[in-house]
């Protein structure tokens, strides 16, 4: 892993921030609020916790990320920009027809993404089989999946939950994104999940809370999991949908709609003053 310190995984996450208002804006749709919520994990996962090679995307050894909650793709290809997987220029192209950046993960034509998703609930399934088979193969890679609180009401993320835990797949680190918004409301007024720690222990995983926007605590989660043996890691993190860009947080409205010129230039703003004073 590279050696990055505090001040430069935020740095990281406001430059992936931007990514997100500055692709969405262009492709008029997508979905910033889920996307935004996300920085954080992307900045850790992508500079510190995950073994990867941008300069060899499909590594045997690599670890494996998997976006299960694909709508908030824009904060991947922020990720993967970034870090040197295909050039940030593309960022602007984010839809388009001609572009590699879908407005779902594709893994046939982005460098970076282990799988294609967006069909909710089947994310964490995919990462499910790449740790069992990880597991076959003697491997000592590490998979990794975030999925949206909304998308556990799938009865399919329960199915891949109960396997894995009957595998005994501890290289396997789930991240359930409790931002409490959905394209409807709450998920409490949609279908409540709650309470989420308690159902994934009762599924037999090792539970951790943390504050998803706090990068502190985020690597706290991440290295104790990288301590437990014989289960599976669930870490569910509270964050604000929307975080970062003033009008857009708390507000599920985001969860799936384009920002206007003048509120592009309010965020980019916002944003762009945030970057620089982690940078002065």
């Amino acid at each position: 892993m590279d050696a990055i310190t505090r001040k430069e995984l935020e740095i990281v996450a406001a430059k992936i921030r931007l990514a997100i208002i500055e692709g969405t804006f262009h492709a008029k749709s997508g979905h910033p609020g889920g996307s935004l919520s996300i920085a954080e994990d992307m900045a850790y996962l992508y500079w510190k916790e995950m073994n990867i090679d941008p300069a060899d995307p499909k590594w045997a050894g690599r670890d494996r990320f998997v976006l299960s909650k694909g709508h908030a793709a824009p904060a991947l290809y922020g990720a993967l920009a970034h870090r040197g997987f295909f050039p940030v220029e593309r960022i602007p192209t984010l839809r388009k027809t001609d572009s590699i950046l879908q407005g779902h993960p594709d893994m046939k034509h982005i460098p970076g993404v282990d799988m294609s998703s967006g069909s909710l609930g089947q994310g964490i399934s995919c990462a499910v089989g790449m740790a069992l088979a990880g597991k076959l193969d003697g491997a000592d890679y590490r998979v990794y999946t975030i999925l949206g609180d909304g998308e556990i009401g799938e009865g399919q993320v329960w199915e891949a939950a109960m396997f894995a835990a009957a595998k005994k797949l501890d290289n396997l680190t789930v991240i359930v994104d409790n931002n409490n918004l959905q394209i409807d409301g709450t998920v409490e007024e949609v279908n409540s999940p709650y309470p989420i720690p308690e159902k994934f222990a009762a599924f037999g995983f090792h539970v951790i809370e943390i504050d998803g926007n706090d990068l502190d605590q985020i690597e706290a989660a991440f290295a104790e999991a990288r301590t437990i043996q014989g289960k599976p890691t669930c870490i569910v993190q509270k964050t604000v949908k929307g975080k970062g860009v003033s009008f857009m947080e708390n507000q599920c409205n985001w969860h799936g709609a384009a920002h206007n010129k003048e509120q592009y230039d309010i965020a980019m703003a916002e944003l762009t003053a945030r970057l620089q004073e982690l940078e002065g």
